[in-house]
């Protein structure tokens, strides 16, 4: 099956062309533009690709209500040129093939799940954290929406004694996940990109309690099988370990199962199909919608 995979996120598209296990024949990415000349983009990229369905992995908040005459949109979003684009009617008008979407991070949990690390598993998170922080779940077959879809980088946390920004940089809620925890808001902390931050700084030891209290809520909230942690700020080598190490200690022994207690280093990991887990998880949802 040759199928088309779509990674839109606010500052590049990532394109490719692969099959339903995941492997990927051809890529190319490029900046992220105003709508209309990025769409063009893609579509010149897939003109000719002889593509039987085009998978979406993107940035949101999206309209995912299939009832919906909206349904594949972009809402309310902060890039503010991109709200309320019907990015998935507008691909499929053009490409005449059956378009799946769904947000970067559901496609990541997808991709991890089924063809990653937590392959065999019927649960999963996945979290990226990155220029913002989302995560998306999968659970028995299913990738969770309600409402609307989940918007897990906005949860309250407590603050750190040692923070010097405890509000976070949020401009809607104060102290939540992704104001306190992004890379942006570790930059706009410390003056610095986390990446130029070293090893010693007390930066990480205040971003491993941050991601540690994340990681607690989704344990005790979802009670997932793995916890997957992507995105740019895990790059810190360190970072997984104190991670790791400040869960188990926040849990408390309260969730009594093995893998929380004795293997926590098997629970909360890195995504074993490295940066290509939201094309790989585009590539699935383009397989599932031709169901």
């Amino acid at each position: 099956m040759r199928l088309g995979a779509l990674e839109a996120g606010g500052t590049k598209m990532v394109c490719a062309v692969g099959n339903e296990s995941g492997e990927i024949f051809e890529r190319e990415s490029f900046p992220t533009r105003d709508p209309d000349n990025t769409i063009a983009d893609i579509l010149a990229f897939f003109d000719g690709k002889d593509i039987e369905a085009l998978g979406v992995s993107c940035f949101g908040p999206l309209d995912l209500n299939e009832a919906s005459p909206s349904f594949g949109s972009i809402t309310t979003t902060p890039k503010l040129a991109w709200q309320y684009v019907p990015l998935r009617a507008r691909l499929q008008q053009a490409l005449r093939v059956p378009v799946g979407i769904d947000t970067d991070v559901n496609g990541a949990a997808l991709g991890e799940v089924l063809l990653g690390a937590g392959k065999g598993l019927q649960s999963l998170v996945y979290f990226t954290v990155g220029t913002g922080i989302g995560g998306g779940y999968y659970y028995q077959g299913k990738l969770l929406h309600g409402l609307v879809h989940p918007e897990m980088g906005h949860i309250l946390l407590r603050p750190h004694p040692d923070d010097p920004a405890p509000r976070g940089f949020c401009p809607f809620h104060d102290g939540c996940l992704e104001g306190l925890a992004c890379g942006l808001s570790m930059e706009r902390r410390w003056g610095v990109p986390g990446r130029e931050l070293p090893p010693e700084h007390i930066a990480w030891a205040i971003e491993a309690e941050y991601l540690a209290q994340m990681c607690v809520a989704a344990a005790v909230m979802l009670s997932p099988e793995k916890i997957v942690l992507g995105g740019g700020v895990m790059q810190q080598e360190r970072l997984l370990p104190m991670v790791r190490a400040r869960t188990h200690e926040m849990l408390n022994g309260y969730v009594a199962h093995p893998a929380l207690v004795e293997d926590i280093e098997h629970y909360i990991v890195a995504p074993a199909l490295g940066a290509n887990s939201g094309a790989v998880g585009a590539l699935l949802l383009a397989e599932r919608s031709l169901r």
